[in-house]
């Protein structure tokens, strides 16, 4: 009987144990701008792996703001006022944003945001150079054009990244007068997919074989465009985009694509940086200050062309 008593106890003990451990488990909230975007999966399959890898058993839940920024701002606020023990933010637009942050500061909840613009409040933006970047590809496409010719402008003002390519190449465009826009056009980032496939229909119908080039601010846009220029029989155009997804990365390594270049972001990267700074600031309690070395971390983001593209495909 003794000995079914001590069983009995260790069980118990066991059980408690495992109680308390799950209990001591890190509660993460993780706002999605929008969570439709491969960018914000790659993201968070770049979390994932590096859960996986450190044995971590936070628990992880995803508010989807489905591309609307006051959407955006009442997850934050709800994640606030659950009292998470840290919060991540991806590709998002914080301008609506302010006082749902100020409650989690309040709440003293750290945030950690990737690829959306640092605001005062966050610990850090995770993110790559979009100065950068569109520096990089825009001029790649002019210069493919041999410095003349007509285009389609693609812009996203609502999130910071895509309106820092749209303003660079804007600017870049000064320098090339032989270039014409033939339509510009803000995509609708609640429904960017579709909203681009329709407005390439309504341009390939209207311009035709005016159509020389098109500049998207990233890769999907671009991929709809491309789905567009040839079901339409276009196919004398080339198309750039930026993120590097694998996908895109395909795209621009067949030798008859229209997607001549795109910029490989390391989205899998920045979701493993934020575990480990999650990690440092709130379970072993390091100073922030210590731990990042700038409110902007900027990671490489290098130029992908039919060149090198095959270097980027995955292994």
């Amino acid at each position: 009987m003794s000995g079914m008593w001590r069983k009995a106890a260790l069980a118990a003990a066991a059980g408690f144990l495992l109680s308390a451990v799950s209990a001591s488990a890190m509660n993460l909230a993780w706002v999605h701008a929008n969570a439709a975007a491969q960018s914000e999966q790659r993201v968070k399959a770049g979390f994932d792996a590096w859960l996986k890898e450190t044995g971590k058993d936070w628990n992880v839940s995803l508010l989807d703001s489905g591309g609307s920024g006051e959407r955006t701002a009442s997850n934050l606020q709800d994640a606030a006022s659950r009292g998470v023990d840290a919060i991540i933010i991806t590709m998002a637009d914080l301008r609506a944003s302010r006082a749902a942050l100020d409650a989690a500061i309040k709440a003293n909840i750290p945030v950690i945001t990737v690829d959306s613009g640092y605001i005062p409040g966050v610990l850090v933006d995770i993110t790559t150079n979009n100065w950068a970047m569109s520096s990089d590809v825009s001029p790649y496409l002019l210069n493919e054009l041999g410095g003349k010719g007509n285009i389609i402008f693609l812009r996203m003002a609502e999130h910071h990244g895509t309106r820092k390519r749209g303003d660079v190449m804007e600017t870049i465009l000064k320098e090339y007068p032989d270039v014409k826009v033939l339509a510009e056009h803000n995509i609708d980032y609640t429904a960017f997919f579709e909203d681009t496939t329709s407005t390439m229909q309504d341009y390939a119908s209207r311009f035709g074989e005016e159509i020389n080039a098109v500049w998207a601010p990233w890769d999907e846009p671009a991929q709809a465009a491309i789905n567009v220029l040839q079901g339409a029989g276009l196919r004398n155009v080339k198309v750039i985009g930026i993120d590097g997804h694998p996908n895109a990365v395909a795209e621009v390594c067949k030798p008859d694509s229209l997607m001549i270049a795109t910029v490989s972001q390391p989205f899998e990267k920045m979701g493993a940086q934020a575990g480990e700074w999650i990690e440092a600031i709130v379970e072993k309690k390091e100073d922030p200050a210590k731990v990042i070395p700038s409110k902007t971390v900027y990671m490489d983001a290098p130029l992908v062309t039919k060149q090198n593209c095959a270097d980027f495909l995955p292994k």
